[in-house]
């Protein structure tokens, strides 16, 4: 752990792994390959379907679309 106000400080990284295994079921995997498949699907679903509350709960491409 670095020190306070550090830039390398890793809450950041641990808000997102508790994100994933929050919404991701905890399941062992055949191989790497499988578990590698299922994690960019969620990174999909999370960045293009999934609703964000910074969007006013609409999804990023929705909210990208009123912009223009």
């Amino acid at each position: 752990m670095s020190r306070a106000a550090d830039c390398y400080d890793n809450a950041f990284m641990e808000s997102c792994f508790g994100t994933i295994m929050t919404e991701l079921e905890m399941t062992e995997y055949e191989d790497v390959g499988v578990g590698a498949r299922e994690l960019v699907e969620y990174f999909r679903y999370y960045n293009c379907d999934r609703k964000h509350s910074r969007t006013a709960t609409e999804s990023t491409p929705a909210s990208a679309t009123k912009r223009q």
